[in-house]
């Protein structure tokens, strides 16, 4: 039943207002504007934030943007890399509200210079006296690269790195390097901090040889808010290891929005296929600081580019007879690629970084930033064919092949009719390999600032370990009691660091700074299970012996000070001097001078420095000590590093290990003419003198020398070790143009040039062979390791790209052009080896990115790294007439070319490297969800 109810003007008057003001209240109204820079040119992708809700956007290409809100009083954040976060307060009552923003430039953060006017769109700062590169999160994301050093690789011209072509250890990182000069001569920093290095010591014969380095693959790229690189020696601010120049890694700090990436890709084969889910969230603690967190998850399948045995070739290495010769030839007719598997390994990996600050009130910060990574990779050794290695009765699951036999009597190793019978079917077996990687590193500190004298004092901790498994392999020593799965040990390294800065800008003209810092380091070596390292040790990966094992410390304390002076507006002087005491070899002294003139109002910037350098041995270099399985000669053999404190090294009249020392000089130029364009050129000089090298692999066919004698003791054909050796020069120039917020259509372009040209890379006189080792007939540096040194990164590098953003959409074409590198390491047959060169060819590499927003919370983008699918090529070039007359002939050439693959094996890459990744065109996209 109903009832009927009267209302009178009265109450019908009240209803109509109150759903009035409910309509007030939920109405959407329009907070919209323009956001431009300091110089009035429109910015686009300015984060643009409602604080204190998850309400956002960015600015589009003409520096536009529009906010739905209700009506109310609310605080609008204006974000944007290289500019100061800007917030404005707004009240909306029934009608749109127009807010336009300007930013001013922000300082740079890199802490050895102040410097004003870093732009995102600007790759070089052109008010520097030394040069500096800025990397914004959105310039790593568009490369479509899985991993942050990879992304590096295709974004900055004097940075390196590539897959190795062999993968055991070296899966779970790649050696890279800033301008040529190996990967423990460029300091990394997060957010100002040392980085921990790998624990990893590089041994192959490829680029970055002997060294080790910050693993950049374990740092989130989804955490970076940019990367800041600093292109010039800072030792005398930051200590060891800052020759080539620093990297700097600003991690995201104020909170904006939670998002979620999806990332998914596959080679142009349909191998090597990426998944990638990344987290990113955070909160601003109620206005009094913020916590940022990414969490990370990648899996890279393994892609396989195993090239067709070269049968003169295999003969050459594994034949001598006619039976055995026929063995080869009928079982690589069979198996073409000798069932190798060789190419990229897998990778499972997960990451969680997270990155807080607190203020304290009485203008005190609190801060602190962790990071973790924990790896597991997997990849493949050499197969051993029926004719390399016969250990079927040793292993559990032997390849078969459905009966065929290859084998007879006279190709057994140990010929019995129980053997022949042993071996039908069998067709060889293959070694595989696990690591497992866990780095971490953590800083918490305070800042502050009285009486205009502003402090930071911190503490650092990183850690690196990593552990090694091998399976489906034999140690032969052991026989029929050997297991089939090894554990060949590991490596640890940690570090602590603890820092305290301090400076003043006592006046307009005068600055000063100084600080102190201690560190600890602590390298390990973890032995394998016994069956992994007695007698021959497990097959293609011997174990660490436990006489080698153990763990050694050494600890350091620093000081510096640095002192600016505007002799005028336009002439700034900045000079630094550092002290270092370590505990294992005593003190080390340096300085540096860096200047700066603007002319031309500003239009103008010279810039110069001067500076001397140190890099202290790494604690890898002086105590590592194993036994590792190399390719050497076409054969795997067994090579026995000593370190510099053994008895082996003390034989051989090896001396300890003492620092680097380098001298660096920059002079460059900085050309602002437009507000949309600008220019810069620089030229830099590395001296390194007692630059340490891993040597050769040293023999001698005299067992009675004292060479010999230590050869024979260790139960190896070869002995390395490391040397402070020789003295290197490396010069080039770097030069970036970049020309942005030209008009086309309605869209705004993009244009940049950034390149590197090596003008110098050699080594200085003649190497400093110790007496044993010259009695012996041998060099500590042979053809091949000055080749490594000198020629194996690419003479030059030029990046050329454009970006094109309109409306909804933006596109990104990148074309990067790789130089020539060469390797020297053929032996031609018992001839000199400084007669012929394996070349690989200048390329360009295509990468294209093309993205849309659906609305400014869901975006997704599509890459094609390397378009038109180009891969590395190489080829021999004969130096002289003897060259000549070793490769005169197709066979001739196809033999000695055969040398350098493994038989083929490794035909795209030779046994040592190229220039950029042999997987050819690989597809991947990304959908980026905000919340």
């Amino acid at each position: 039943m109903f009832k009927c109810y009267k209302f009178s003007r009265f109450t019908l008057s009240a209803i109509i207002l109150a759903l009035c003001t409910v309509s007030s209240v939920f109405a959407q109204q329009l907070i919209k504007g323009i956001v431009k820079d300091d110089k009035s040119s429109p910015l686009p992708g300015v984060s643009v934030v409602v604080m204190g809700t998850t309400n956002g956007t960015t600015t589009d290409a003409s520096g536009a943007y529009s906010l739905k809100v209700a009506n109310g009083t609310y605080k609008i954040s204006f974000s944007f890399i290289g500019f100061t976060t800007l917030t404005k307060e707004v009240t909306v009552a029934g009608n749109d509200v127009s807010l336009d923003s300007q930013l001013e430039a922000s300082t740079a953060n890199l802490s050895e210079v102040i410097v004003v006017g870093s732009r995102a769109t600007q790759r070089s700062l052109i008010d520097s006296p030394l040069p500096i590169d800025i990397l914004s999160a959105a310039d790593l994301r568009t490369t479509g690269q899985p991993t942050f050093d990879r992304s590096l690789q295709y974004r900055v011209p004097s940075f390196n790195t590539v897959n190795t072509p062999v993968n055991d250890a070296t899966t779970l990182l790649d050696p890279w390097e800033l301008r040529n000069m190996g990967p423990s001569r460029t300091l990394i920093l997060i957010n100002g901090k040392r980085k921990n290095l790998s624990s990893l010591l590089y041994v192959q014969f490829s680029p970055g040889r002997g060294e080790t380095g910050v693993d950049l693959s374990a740092i989130p790229q989804q955490a970076i808010k940019r990367v800041e690189i600093l292109r010039d020696g800072a030792s005398a601010q930051y200590g060891s290891d800052a020759i080539a120049g620093v990297m700097n890694i600003i991690l995201k700090d104020k909170y904006d929005y939670t998002s979620v990436n999806i990332n998914t890709g596959v080679t142009a084969k349909g191998d090597g296929g990426m998944y990638n889910l990344s987290l990113n969230g955070g909160s601003n603690l109620g206005g009094k600081g913020f916590v940022n967190y990414t969490v990370d998850f990648m899996q890279q399948n393994s892609a396989v580019r195993s090239g067709t045995v070269h049968v003169p070739t295999e003969i050459a290495t594994f034949g001598g007879s006619p039976a055995q010769d026929a063995l080869i030839t009928a079982y690589l007719k069979d198996f073409p690629t000798a069932n190798n598997i060789n190419g990229t390994g897998e990778t499972t990996a997960g990451r969680f970084l997270i990155n807080s600050g607190l203020s304290l009130g009485n203008n005190s910060d609190l801060y602190a930033n962790a990071a973790m990574v924990v790896k597991r990779v997997s990849s493949f050794a050499n197969y051993r064919p029926v004719y390399w290695r016969q250990d079927r009765g040793l292993l559990h699951s032997p390849t078969d092949n459905g009966g065929k036999n290859y084998l007879t009597q006279a190709t057994l190793a140990f010929p019995t009719e129980d053997n022949v019978d042993l071996y039908k079917g069998y067709v060889g077996y293959v070694p595989t390999f696990e690591g497992d990687l866990l780095d971490y590193n953590a800083t918490v500190g305070i800042k502050g600032e009285n009486n205009g004298w502003k402090h930071d004092v911190s503490l650092t901790t990183g850690y690196n370990g990593q552990t090694y498994t091998v399976d489906n392999t034999v140690n032969r020593t052991l026989g029929k009691a050997s297991p089939t799965r090894f554990k060949p040990g590991g490596y640890q390294f940690s570090h602590i660091v603890g820092d305290i800065d301090i400076s003043k800008q006592v006046s307009d003209k005068f600055g000063v700074a100084f600080g102190m810092e201690a560190r600890s380091e602590k390298y390990t070596i973890v032995a394998g299970d016994d069956a992994s390292y007695e007698g021959e040790g497990s097959n293609s990966f011997p174990g660490l012996n436990k006489l080698n094992a153990g763990s050694n410390q050494r600890f350091n304390v620093g000081a510096y000070l640095d002192l600016s002076y505007d002799i005028t507006k336009n002439f700034l002087v900045n000079g630094t001097f550092r002290t270092e005491k370590y505990s294992d070899f005593g003190n080390a002294n340096v300085w540096k001078l860096s200047s700066r003139y603007k002319i031309a109002d500003d239009k103008v910037v010279i810039r110069a420095s001067a500076s001397t350098g140190f890099r202290a041995p790494t604690l890898h270099q002086i105590f590592a000590q194993s036994v590792q399985a190399a390719f050497v000669g076409g054969t795997i053999q067994l090579s026995g590093l000593f370190n510099n404190r053994s008895a082996q090294a003390r034989a051989l009249g090896i001396p300890a290990l003492k620092p680097e020392k380098s001298t660096n000089y920059t002079v460059g130029v900085a050309l602002n003419p437009t507000k949309n364009l600008s220019i810069t050129l620089d030229y830099f000089s590395i001296n390194v003198a007692d630059r340490i090298v891993y040597s050769s692999s040293i023999s001698s066919s005299d067992p009675t020398s004292t060479l010999g004698k230590i050869l024979s003791q260790a139960g190896v054909r070869t002995v390395q070790f490391f040397i402070n050796g020789i003295e290197t020069s490396t010069s080039g120039i770097d030069y970036v143009v970049s020309y942005r917020n030209l008009p086309l259509g309605k869209g705004k372009l993009g244009l940049n040039l950034a390149g590197n040209s090596m003008l110098q890379n050699k080594i200085v006189g003649t190497p400093a062979d110790p007496a044993a080792i010259k009695a012996a007939g041998s060099s500590i540096l042979n053809t091949q390791i000055k080749s490594l040194l000198t020629e194996s990164r690419p003479k030059y590098k030029v990046i050329l790209g454009g970006d094109y953003a309109v409306g909804k959409w933006n596109v990104n074409l990148n074309n990067t052009l790789f130089g020539p590198t060469s390797f020297q390491d053929l032996d031609n047959g018992g001839s000199d080896m400084n007669n012929i060169k394996a070349t690989f060819t200048p390329a360009v590499v295509t990468d294209l990115s093309v993205g849309y927003a659906f609305s400014n919370k869901v975006s997704l983008t599509l890459n094609a790294n390397n378009l038109f699918n180009v891969l590395p090529k190489w080829d021999l070039v004969a130096l002289n007439s003897e060259g000549a007359k070793a490769i005169d002939t197709p066979e001739k050439k196809a033999l000695l070319r055969g040398f350098l693959g493994f038989s083929g094996r490794y035909d795209i890459l030779g046994y040592n490297g190229s220039q950029f990744s042999q997987l050819g065109t690989i597809f991947n996209a990304n959908l980026s969800v905000k919340f």
